[in-house]
């Protein structure tokens, strides 16, 4: 017995060796005979068209899993195109075809890809399991708890990239990238990185507008990554995270020098560009992200940075295709998107010479940076600080308001129940159709209020007598204003829809006006709505079905979860982007600092923004108060308190008989602009906050109103 069981060993042992492949000439034969290309079968494979030349070379062996369905493939092809070149006989009568169609594995699942041409792109066809599983178990699994939601069809593969936008890169050179594809990575040192990325990777994306640019390929590192290409695993010192930089003298980017490549002033830190002068029409840049330096922080990002690289490859990539590819934290994305939407220049025959030139995109900002006026900027600006400007500075900010406890009356505290409602991307919703200034501002002495004009308005509200039960809507703490002050023109408009009359002091004004964040606010709202539908938060859910949906949607696919999170922090940090103030200690008041060279540092199109989403609240307060009686406890930016008689807004939201929410006030849905419930707490400890003076909207909501402003 004993020489049987050595027998079943030896042969367990032989079942247990890798897949053995035919030689790598036979394999390139193969391919040919049946009329598939090398990037068609890296396609197939969901690999890169430099690995399928290393197999049929000889350079390189594929691994699992790519190596089983390879094997599989080439046995197929063996037994339809044999060596001596006579075909294999059919084990059965086959029916005959109206057309030959190509040759798919039994592993692959999908339709075999149809043969690239420059005329239609390559759509990726549905890869086997085995060929989509990465090599390390995803830590979570979350599509499979996914609602069978109708998916929209994804668009054509561009075929410059076939691989998708981005890809993240593990120590065991397995980069992974979108739909689960896995590409071998041989790199060693940053510079080879760089090159394997710009020529074997297939990443990058095609620009957002014709005029625009392609988005330049991302890879993004993990801890093992990072060390295993030089870097240091953490980045220390006494600086903000964001603001650390590899020193000049550090050995990688002394390579990255040598290598005749070049850094951004940003230089070596958590976002890294790495690039070489475009050469034509050809770009010649990388953006890297080093996870372990918190390149994904934690409160845009939630989570994603502790999941497995293949999880951060899919949440990056559908971030990546209904935003944009992100190019450092979610408000510099913010910007870059309104800049890849907006491109400054389009081209333009000159007239003297014929010849093509850069001329002005008609809508966008330009190319030159544009100074404010001086009320529009902030205190430390060159133009308030050369001019000894004194007259005071536009405050349109986010409210954050809460109402005196000897306001509430009897009837309001006898109700048992605090309930906080948060208005969907309040800030995006108040940036559709929003007319804002392209040129630069004049300056005007008493003239005649016009609601269509953007810009900056001194003028005197304080006569403005409204209910004390709500904020003010011309002050970011709800005081009633006190005399003479700059407003933008949206705050000066709702004065009048209340009624009041309005008569400026001066102003300073745009002629030349644009809906500038239209197309920035069309592709965040959709990509909001779906993932919001990917996560089965609909629109044709009603309001209790709604809030159910709400509740758990985060537990549904944290990774799109995730996504989400990401999207409306892009939406806060993209509007904060538009004022940066000055960053690092050593700033002097005065200088001008960085983000003024951008023609994006446009405080006036924040103002326009905050001030419009303010205006939209209080309208809503207003009719609130008028369809139901009932007054706000707090107000954090959009977040608003109610005493409430439950937890569920159900319950003192205005629905006609119809049972259809009443316009004008609070509703709820997906969209951005309408309401969602952020949570309930007992009205006593409420007020217990708001005796403190402490904001009970803060403490239900989780944050604060301010808009991103850093890097």
């Amino acid at each position: 017995m004993a020489i049987e069981e050595e027998l079943f060993a030896s042969v367990d042992a032989l079942l247990e060796e890798p897949p053995q492949l035919p030689p790598p000439a036979e394999r390139a034969r193969l391919r040919e005979a049946a009329g598939i290309t090398q990037a068609r079968l890296s396609v197939a494979l969901k690999t890169s068209t430099q690995s399928i030349k290393n197999w049929e070379n000889g350079r390189s062996e594929p691994k699992e899993p790519r190596l089983s369905a390879y094997q599989r493939l080439l046995k197929g092809w063996a037994a339809k195109y044999p060596a001596n070149g006579t075909p294999a006989a059919p084990a059965a009568p086959v029916a005959p075809v109206a057309a030959p169609q190509p040759v798919t594995p039994e592993t692959f699942t999908g339709p075999a890809a149809p043969e690239a041409t420059a005329a239609a792109p390559v759509e990726a066809p549905a890869a086997p399991a085995a060929a989509e599983r990465p090599a390390r178990p995803a830590a979570r699994p979350a599509s499979s708890r996914r609602p069978a939601a109708k998916k929209a069809a994804k668009p054509a593969v561009d075929p410059r990239f076939p691989h998708g936008p981005l890809a993240v890169l593990d120590g065991d050179g397995s980069a992974y990238g979108v739909d689960g594809i896995v590409l071998n990575c041989p790199a060693t040192t940053i510079p080879e990185l760089v090159e394997w990325t710009l020529r074997e990777s297939g990443l990058g994306a095609p620009k957002l507008n014709r005029y625009g640019k392609d988005s330049d390929p991302l890879i993004v590192l993990t801890a093992a990554a990072a060390v295993k290409l030089g870097l240091p695993e953490r980045l220390e010192g006494h600086e903000q995270r964001r603001s650390l930089r590899l020193p000049e003298d550090h050995p990688v980017v002394k390579q990255v020098t040598k290598a005749k490549w070049q850094l951004t002033q940003r230089g070596f830190g958590p976002w890294a560009r790495i690039y070489r002068k475009a050469q034509g029409r050809d770009r010649q840049c990388v953006q890297l992200a080093i996870l372990p330096w918190d390149a994904l922080d934690e409160r845009s990002w939630p989570g994603v940075s502790q999941m497995e690289p293949a999880d951060i490859a899919r949440v990056l990539g559908v971030y990546a295709q209904r935003v944009i590819t992100p190019r450092g934290s979610t408000a510099v994305s913010g910007l870059e998107l309104m800049t890849a939407l907006r491109p400054p220049t389009k081209p333009e025959r000159d007239e003297e010479t014929g010849n093509w030139i850069s001329g002005h995109n008609p809508g966008s900002l330009g190319t030159e940076p544009m100074d404010p006026a001086p009320p529009e900027a902030t205190s430390e600006h060159p133009v308030v600080v050369q001019s000894g400007w004194s007259g005071g500075f536009l405050n349109e900010e986010a409210y954050q308001w809460v109402r005196p406890v000897d306001a509430l009356s009897d009837e309001e505290c006898m109700l048992p129940f605090a309930v906080g409602l948060d208005l969907n991307t309040a800030f995006l919703a108040a940036a559709a159709r929003l007319v804002v200034g392209l040129s630069a501002p004049d300056h005007f002495h008493a003239p005649k209020f016009n609601p269509k004009i953007p810009g900056s308005w001194l003028v005197d509200l304080s006569h403005i007598e409204l209910d004390p039960r709500l904020p003010s809507p011309f002050t970011p703490d709800g005081s009633r204003p006190t005399g003479p002050a700059w407003y933008q023109t949206h705050t000066v408009a709702y004065a009048q829809e209340l009624g009041y009359n309005v008569e400026p002091i001066e102003a300073y004004l745009r002629r030349e006006t644009g809906a500038y964040l239209d197309p920035w606010h069309d592709r965040l709202k959709n990509a909001y709505v779906d993932t919001l539908a990917d996560l089965g938060v609909t629109k044709d859910l009603d309001d209790r079905a709604f809030l159910a949906a709400m509740e758990q949607h985060k537990q549904v696919d944290p990774a799109l979860a995730a996504v989400l999170a990401a999207i409306k922090a892009t939406v806060k940090g993209g509007v904060g982007k538009l004022r940066e103030r000055p960053q690092g200690k050593h700033y002097k008041e005065g200088e001008r600092w960085p983000a003024l060279e951008r023609p994006t540092w446009r405080p006036d199109i924040r103002a326009a923004v905050i001030s419009k989403a303010r205006v939209n609240m209080h309208r809503k307060l207003n009719n609130m108060a008028k369809m139901t009686g009932l007054f706000p406890l707090a107000v954090l930016s959009d977040c608003v308190v109610y005493p409430a008689p439950s937890p569920s807004p159900l319950d003192f939201l205005p629905y006609a008989e119809s049972g259809k929410p009443k316009p004008g006030a609070f509703r709820l849905g997906p969209t951005p602009g309408l309401a969602k419930l952020e949570g309930a707490q007992s009205l006593l400890w409420a007020v217990g906050l708001m005796e403190q003076g402490l904001n009970p909207a803060r403490h239900i909501k989780g944050g604060d109103a301010v808009l991103d402003e850093g890097e």
